[in-house]
């Protein structure tokens, strides 16, 4: 694409459709851009746009469609195609911070957010001067500019809050303080004088907040790996800053500013380096009398945002997300000082709580915000250890919580009108979540009627609440690992709860609250066959829901457990009633025909597991109405989506378990179409292992007389691959196959066919892959398949037993004993790159895999071998039979002492002896 002004033009009228909200004119416009983004000069033509369009509304999203097309196509992932050619790569990077820079605030972020993703990928050694150039732009004195640099770097180091502690992550952080740490304090300095300077200039003050919230952000994150040479000789001077600040009227402080440098505390006083400047008691008094009292009020913003903007407000209070709130921060900071000085700090804010409740008592209806900070005080002094599965880990045993649940959370949620105090209502239900652990399950079984009743509440907080409550107290495990609430205790509320989880879906706000979604889809699973007479009206439900999501998906959370829902209702029905089965395909198949002839890709993966369940609940024959989309699945678009190749790769293994014949007959010419998907999916590194799948069930499954002319071109493929580019993961899913195959097809077969390719092929293969490489499978199935094939290779293989493979026969047994008897061989060399097989590469829809659409753990051989072990020693037995005396002979002769003893106690198992 040349950077003309005629591609201008036309780039300009495909975002403006991207703008649409109608479906018809948005979808085809996003397609083209989709279609066009690997072309050269794509990405410039979009920064020239950004840059010099004259309308505003094209700028920002041309902003918007560049950081996209950065996020998706950057990454440069082994075995694929580089998506940005490198003249590009190369002019984006010399452009970019300097674009950055000269643009209005909106568009500014989007590229800062560029740039850090480009950063992620190529900084420090593919970007050294980037460092560099930001600094030099602190002297600027342009705060515009200034806050750039600092939003870049913020969101450029913000990981290193995240990453895991190694040298490499180490020497890069040293790199950047050696350039960032001074420039940075001297900023920091700076920028507290001028706050002093223009102390009555509002709008002024409001730039000068700005920078030093982000350079409070930048300081937490350059110190978060506790590297403390770098400003430890400063820390007084921060910290007493900070706390100048803090202690100013707060109502002229800026939210951001106040949490940052509140988290700023919180994290200097975690430091066991630090402890010293908070060991005297009236510093403590003060900060819990100035800083965190004062903080902890629930504030008219915390309000709005309840009220009106419930989604942000769950997001900040609920799971902790990046946008940072005073109470929050507060809470973090009691937790900080609670790790030296739990005592103190405990004593000094149980006087807080005490007053705050009495206040709450004199005029509750005036008051309750007294309340509302009081059950957060308690909840941060009690909380030690937090995580977002279990909630609380490790309380503070100063702190009553089952009293305090029983004289101050209990009586709000018993009060008959679920819409009083929706604050309180929301305090009190967070409660039941946080200290589930410490609370006795008695008292939490009382708490269930009352979270659903608090199902109907108004307040979309308190709801949503409700409904995650329940969620999480389904999913608590109790002494034995079992779960906590049987469905027997449960099934006393169960048409009430499924009834107010549904309403819930209609209130207001909440037709896609996940929160809902995924206390319905814990719900089925709690209560399992106890919602049978319920799943004609629910599944009605589900599937309107779907339709109705799926011409816009949005909340991918909502959609996946949805999905998961809809595979649990198919899941326990059929297990009752397999004959269900037909029903449910009756209600869903109108829907997935619709997104699949839409094309609407987030939910295609989703789509194919949910047909992949149905078909399995299939015992016989496929249907027909099946058939007509197999072919479908071959098509090659549908392959080029890495989210959909998952998904497809489990449908087409369905059909094969389940209509192998059908396919021989009715679709022979679809043969090599699945052998086509076999050899794309074995030729990436990422995908390789789901070609296997595949491969294994067209071994196991299908006629052998439907297969024997593609055998050994499979071979050459595989041996090709090898040789080009082995990988751990590529040997231990080849083991697992030539030994499928050895039990499929012989023994016999095998040897031949390695050796019909090349000569002595075979041999290479025993001494060069099997023997060595046995011990990385991994799997339970996947070791019994190996055990039996190298079982047949050692005792149904005639050349095995008189030809110079013989010699391989006693390593061989070996290795089968130490496939058995010794831990399994993890290493990966050092100079491969081992692609994890969850890894997505770029920013394409990515596989999520439902857990209730799970593939059952399939073993090929069954019954035939229970025992691989015992079935080893009755075929070295049988084998004995046919040669006496040559056995052990070999066995005596070459195995080693250790693995002759596990070899004779196995003989010994069997009731065999080798003759």
């Amino acid at each position: 694409m040349e950077l003309s002004d005629a591609n201008l033009q036309t780039l300009t009228e495909y975002l403006k459709k991207t703008l649409d909200p109608d479906p018809a004119i948005r979808r085809p416009a996003e397609k083209f851009l989709e279609s066009v983004e690997g072309n050269q000069n794509y990405p410039l033509l979009l920064l020239t746009l950004l840059e010099k369009s004259q309308d505003n509304v094209i700028k920002v999203c041309a902003s918007v469609t560049f950081k996209n097309y950065i996020k998706r196509n950057w990454r440069i992932v082994e075995d694929e195609p580089n998506k940005i050619c490198e003249a590009d790569r190369v002019a984006i990077k010399a452009n970019i911070v300097h674009l950055m820079l000269s643009s209005p605030e909106q568009i500014q972020k989007q590229l800062s957010d560029a740039i850090s993703i480009i950063g992620r990928e190529d900084f420090p050694q593919k970007w050294p001067d980037l460092l560099t150039e930001m600094v030099n732009r602190f002297q600027s004195g342009d705060f515009h500019v200034i806050n750039g640099v600092l939003r870049t770097a913020h969101s450029l180091f913000k990981r290193y809050r995240h990453e895991f502690k190694s040298n490499e992550l180490w020497t890069e952080i040293k790199l950047v303080l050696d350039a960032f740490a001074l420039p940075l304090t001297n900023l920091f300095k700076a920028t507290i004088e001028l706050c002093s300077t223009h102390a009555n200039d509002a709008s002024a003050l409001r730039i000068l907040f700005s920078s030093l919230i982000l350079i409070s952000k930048l300081f937490y994150s350059l110190n978060f790996q506790d590297l403390p040479e770098f400003f430890e000789d400063n820390m007084e001077t921060w910290m007493n800053n900070f706390h100048t600040l803090l202690t100013l009227d707060n109502k002229l402080l800026q939210t951001d500013l106040v949490s940052n440098a509140i988290q700023f505390l919180a994290s200097v006083c975690e430091r066991p380096h630090y402890k010293n400047l908070f060991e005297d008691q009236n510093t403590l008094t003060r900060i819990c009398e100035k800083v965190i009292v004062p903080n902890m009020e629930f504030r008219a913003a915390d309000e709005e945002a309840f009220e009106d903007n419930s989604e942000e407000y769950i997001r900040r209070d609920l799971e902790g997300s990046d946008i940072d709130t005073r109470r929050r921060a507060a809470c973090d900071l009691v937790r900080g000082l609670c790790k030296f000085f739990e005592g103190p700090v405990t004593g000094i804010f149980s006087g807080y709580v005490n007053s705050m409740l009495q206040e709450y008592a004199k005029n509750p209806s005036v008051n309750w915000k007294h309340k509302d900070a009081a059950i957060y005080l308690v909840t941060s002094l009690a909380s030690k250890a937090q995580t977002q599965k279990h909630g609380i880990t490790q309380a503070n045993e100063l702190v009553n919580l089952t009293e305090f649940f029983v004289n101050h959370i209990l009586p709000d949620l018993k009060s008959a009108n679920v819409n009083e105090f929706p604050v309180l209502k929301a305090d009190g239900i967070k409660y039941i979540m946080i200290f589930r652990n410490q609370v006795p399950k008695e008292h939490l079984l009382v708490s269930v009627p009352l979270l659903i009743n608090h199902l109907q509440a108004e307040s979309t907080v308190v709801h949503s609440y409700a409904a995650h409550a329940l969620e999480r107290l389904f999913t608590m495990r109790g002494p034995n690992s079992a779960a906590l609430f049987t469905a027997a205790e449960i099934a006393p509320f169960v048409e009430i709860l499924l009834t107010n989880l549904f309403k819930a879906l209609t209130l207001p706000g909440s037709s896609e609250n996940e929160y809902i979604m995924k206390a319905i889809m814990r719900s089925f699973s709690l209560l399992q066959e106890a919602i049978i007479p319920y799943i004609p009206t629910l599944i009605t439900q589900l599937t309107q829901k779907l339709l109705a999501v799926s011409k816009n998906p949005s909340k991918p959370h909502f959609n996946h457990y949805m999905f998961e829902a809809i595979c649990l209702s198919i899941r326990i029905t059929c297990k009752a009633n397999p004959a269900a089965v037909v029903n449910f395909e009756e209600a869903l198949f109108l829907v997935f025909t619709e997104i699949l002839q839409n094309d609407v890709q987030e939910f295609i993966p989703y789509v194919f597991q949910v047909m992949s369940l149905l078909l399995e609940t299939h015992k016989n024959d496929i249907p027909s109405s099946y058939m007509a989309l197999f072919p479908h699945l071959l098509q090659p678009v549908l392959w080029e989506r890495t989210g959909n190749i998952p998904a497809l790769v489990r449908l087409l293994q369905a059909f094969l378990e389940r209509g192998s014949n059908t396919i021989a007959n009715a679709a022979a010419d679809k043969i090599p179409g699945l052998l086509g998907v076999f050899q794309k999916l074995i030729a990436s590194k990422a995908n390789d292992h789901q070609g296997f799948y595949l491969l294994n069930s067209i071994i196991e499954h299908m006629p052998p007389e439907s297969v024997d002319q593609y055998r050994k071109q499979i071979f050459i493929l595989l041996f090709q691959r090898l040789q080009n580019s082995k990988t751990t993961k590529f040997i231990k899913s080849f083991l697992v196959f030539i030994n499928l195959y050895c039990i499929k097809y012989g023994a016999l077969a095998l040897q031949e066919i390695f050796d019909g390719i090349q000569p002595k092929m075979f041999g290479m293969v025993l001494e060069k892959i099997i023997i060595p490489e046995v011990q990385k499978v991994s799997g339970n199935v996947e070791k019994k398949i190996c055990a039996v094939g190298i079982t047949k290779l050692l005792t149904e293989c005639p050349p095995m037993m008189d030809t110079e493979y013989t010699k391989l026969w006693t390593p061989l047994l070996q290795s089968l004993i130490g496939l058995f008897e010794l831990p399994e061989d993890d290493t990966i060399p050092d100079e491969e790159h081992f692609i994890d097989i969850e890894d997505t590469p770029g920013y394409q829809t990515a596989f999520s895999q439902l857990a209730f659409a799970g593939r059952r753990e399939h073993d090929p051989i069954g019954q035939m071998v229970n025992n691989p072990k015992i079935h080893l020693a009755q075929s070295l037995h049988k084998l004995s039979t046919a040669c006496p005396g040559r056995v052990p002979s070999m066995v005596s002769t070459s195995l080693n002492a250790e693995a002759l003893q596990y070899l004779q106690g196995y003989l010994q198992a069997a009731s065999v002896t080798l003759l």
